[in-house]
């Protein structure tokens, strides 16, 4: 398929848009901002982690509200059931006399929508959170062995704290892989801190987010047709190449003692291709595919025993990682 310039210009344009309506209740995080709209293009999920209070939640309900999209959230507890996420099937009563047993009637969960907001989803164990992982890969739920799909464009954009570990429960690896991202938001700056203050206090009572201003920019027919233009994004051999070296590069590096899959190189041509688009460009350059290199690796690598006794940050050791690895010329 050729892009036409006039498809790839109008793609930026309502990106752009888009990006605008968040930031009117999300102050800063420009970075988080961006790592959101670049899964939601690359048909990806996203792991928002931070300290309480620094708008993850605001982040998933702002994008939720900018676009036109079914919005689903689901509060994780460790009393929350498989069946609570992805629904169950209850037998009714017979319909009538000659009827020897009643109906199965599924009831859909929480995940039959476009976006799903887990919200702290380390607080339920790993039964739980595993229900989720046909839902993240297959884009389908199966309930008393019928195979229901799910409507496109589906996004679950998950948070977690990482600082409170009482009550909490690892994600499983086979989880962490299914995210496409998991971005880290930090502390905003002073100036940044003065405008949340200012905006979430001025006309606003007690804790309520201020979402008010914010329109829907996309409907569901337009994400829809903005991912399948990110699918014909050109990625050069050489720089598909260098997404896979950087995957492979975690799997020896010195201080971490397990490295991405291919789902690693997958995520970082998948961003690349979307961040491509963003820029109105149809072809994919070796910084599309290293700028991203944290966010799609983060979760999918572990650091080694010796280098948690030695104080090593995981950011660190990916960062020089990424820097050891050749970009090639174009």
């Amino acid at each position: 398929m050729q892009i036409k310039p006039t498809d790839l210009t109008r793609a930026a344009e309502l990106l752009n848009e888009l990006r605008s309506e968040v930031g009117k209740a999300v102050v800063g995080q420009q970075q988080a901002v961006d790592q959101c709209l670049v899964a939601l293009m690359a048909s990806g999920h996203v792991l928002i982690e931070g300290v309480p209070g620094l708008g993850k939640t605001l982040l998933a309900r702002t994008l939720a509200k900018s676009l036109s999209l079914n919005y689903a959230r689901v509060q994780f507890t460790p009393d929350l059931m498989p069946s609570d996420i992805t629904g169950h099937a209850v037998l009714e009563a017979r319909a009538d006399e000659g009827s020897p047993v009643g109906a199965l009637r599924v009831h859909r969960g929480p995940v039959f929508t476009n976006l799903l907001l887990a919200d702290e989803i380390n607080r339920a164990p790993a039964k739980t959170q595993s229900s989720l992982l046909e839902v993240m890969q297959e884009y389908q739920v199966t309930i008393e062995g019928q195979t229901l799909p799910l409507d496109k464009p589906f996004m679950v954009l998950a948070t977690q704290n990482p600082v409170d570990t009482e009550g909490t429960y690892p994600l499983p690896e086979a989880q962490l892989d299914r995210f496409l991202f998991k971005i880290d938001i930090g502390y905003p700056s002073q100036d940044e801190e003065n405008a949340i203050v200012r905006r979430t206090t001025e006309q606003l009572a007690g804790d309520q987010l201020p979402l008010d201003a914010i329109t829907p920019r996309l409907d569901e027919r337009s994400v829809l047709a903005l991912q399948r233009l990110v699918s014909f994004i050109r990625v050069d051999d050489k720089v598909l190449d260098y997404a896979v070296r950087l995957a492979r590069a975690t799997r020896v590096w010195p201080g971490l003692s397990s490295g991405a899959g291919p789902r690693g190189a997958i995520a970082l041509v998948r961003a690349a291709r979307a961040t491509a688009m963003m820029q109105a460009r149809d072809f994919v350059t070796p910084d599309d595919v290293k700028q991203h290199a944290l966010p799609a690796l983060r979760h999918r690598v572990m650091l080694a025993p010796d280098a948690q006794l030695e104080g090593r940050a995981l950011g660190e050791l990916l960062a020089a990682m990424v820097d050891s690895v050749a970009a090639p010329r174009l």
